[in-house]
């Protein structure tokens, strides 16, 4: 879709965020829409993360668009393969298929200030113009890669679970995992049965919940399928399952002491070994990490070809994988569960705004945007799952439906003025980043370094609220908080 006329809006990403993006705006009158991804398809970080095991934390009757339901969902938490052939089909329904750019890379946005339109560059060379810029990369899609001494010169495999290499075959391969994050938490135990031995590198322990997710009974599947209101009534309570573990969080000394007991019976029922269980206990606040679901991965310690080892990964040989003490382990493959460059967003993208702001330098006390959406100085450019729109309790799809009617809105103002772009007035973002600020004190996502801060201590991942919260304020577009641009 070249075009010298400029495009509605360009979305960048065919993740959830940009796909929710398309469909509200389609749906409302703007035609003109473009979704880039680099990568071959739609789906995100469900394309990409296709590692053993992969699944999703959050009921699929929740992870999924409210306005696309399925009642087929074979168990309680969906898998990859699950998820992205959902994504895949809403994207047909949809009539998206042919809104979808594969195998590109953006490389800059600059606002013009003369022409009052975004001009994207792609490494393809493309060059495009578009009224509306929206940034659905998300918050998860930058593998981070440590730099360990040595690690250029291990002759084994090595790969991130995020670029799972599909042709390394595990079977009776000695194996080192480094990392016990979420993707890690799921692979494991998908690897340990497959693996002669492996070695697990733990950092920090992590604070558990069950998840079994096995496939529905036939009586379960059928009381979905065919009685009306079950699915309906199964999303309200998990909607609102989920905002309780989101009071946990907020009120660490109450309501987060009930979580912290309930983790702690679960754990201790799954590792009766005293050294064991010291290795994998938490030392921190229930909830400052992200909570981990599963039921799987305690038991998948416990084999006989497991170990799990706490002393830091500090170089490799051509062979092996060297701890702090010393000790050289041989190892045939290296997977890295090191989780994301959460703090980058759609970095390394040049975007620039006007008066040719650089985004990296209106960032530079952190990242932060008018209710995860807007940055002053960057007029029609709007993130989806941008800074504070993370959640820790609930799910991500209800956010980014709640984003996706907002900026609609402030698009449909534009239009309805006659006006070239709108930008959040600058008051307006520094207020709204203080009080977003504010609302973490006292909160267990302050009580300990985490992935959700950046490297000066500022929460700049997670909403501090409620998914109902955040819902209610981004409902209705104010204009009262934008200045209207005119050509």
């Amino acid at each position: 879709m070249d075009a010298q006329q400029p495009l509605d809006a360009l979305i960048v990403g065919a993740g959830f965020g940009g796909i929710a993006a398309a469909i509200q705006l389609r749906e409302h009158g703007f035609a003109q829409i473009e979704i880039i991804d680099s990568a071959s398809g739609p789906g995100g970080t469900w394309l990409h993360n296709d590692y053993p095991g992969a699944a999703c934390d959050v009921p699929s009757h929740l992870y999924s668009f409210s306005f696309d339901q399925r009642k087929d969902w074979k168990r309680l938490c969906p898998t990859q393969p699950e998820i992205l052939d959902y994504i895949k089909a809403v994207v047909s329904s949809h009539g998206l298929d042919s809104a979808i750019t594969p195998n590109t890379k953006v490389d800059s946005c600059r606002w013009s200030d003369t022409d009052l339109v975004w001009e994207i560059s792609t490494a393809t060379g493309r060059q495009i113009r578009a009224k509306a810029l929206v940034l659905a990369t998300g918050q998860l899609h930058q593998p981070a890669v440590p730099n360990i001494p040595g690690m250029e010169a291990f002759t084994g495999r090595i790969f991130h679970s995020a670029e799972w290499d599909q042709s390394v075959d595990i079977s009776g391969k000695r194996v080192a995992v480094i990392g016990t994050g979420a993707s890690a938490v799921q692979f494991i135990p998908e690897v340990a049965e497959a693996a002669g031995h492996l070695d697990v590198y733990q950092r920090t322990g992590n604070w558990f919940m069950p998840r079994r997710n096995r496939t529905y009974p036939s009586a379960v599947a059928f009381a979905i399928k065919r009685i009306p209101g079950v699915q309906a009534w199964r999303r309200k309570f998990i909607f609102y399952y989920g905002e309780t573990l989101t009071a946990m969080i907020r009120h660490p000394r109450t309501l987060g002491m009930l979580g912290r007991l309930r983790s702690t019976f679960f754990m201790k029922a799954q590792v009766k070994d005293p050294v064991l269980r010291a290795k994998i206990w938490p030392d921190y606040t229930f909830g400052c990490k992200r909570v981990l679901f599963s039921s799987y991965f305690l038991p998948s310690l416990q084999l006989p070809n497991v170990d799990l080892l706490t002393d830091a990964v500090t170089g490799f040989t051509p062979d092996a994988v060297v701890t702090a003490d010393g000790v050289e382990r041989p190892t045939d493959v290296v997977i890295l569960g090191t989780g994301f460059k959460t703090n980058d967003f759609m970095f390394p993208m040049e975007i620039t705004g006007q008066a040719g702001i650089d985004l990296h330098t209106a960032w530079s006390d952190g990242p932060h945007a008018h209710l995860g959406m807007t940055v002053p100085g960057f007029p029609s450019m709007f993130l989806m799952y941008g800074p504070n729109t993370n959640t820790s309790g609930g799910s991500i799809l209800v956010y980014l439906e709640a984003q996706a009617a907002y900026l609609r809105q402030a698009l449909t103002a534009v239009e309805a003025r006659g006006a070239a772009a709108v930008s959040v007035r600058p008051e307006v973002a520094l207020a709204s980043d203080r009080e977003t600020q504010a609302n973490f004190q006292g909160t267990a996502w302050v009580r300990c370094d985490s992935w959700y801060r950046d490297s000066d201590g500022r929460v700049v991942a997670n909403w501090p609220g409620y998914m109902s919260q955040y819902v209610r304020r981004t409902q209705q577009f104010d204009v009262t908080e934008y200045d209207f641009l005119n050509s």
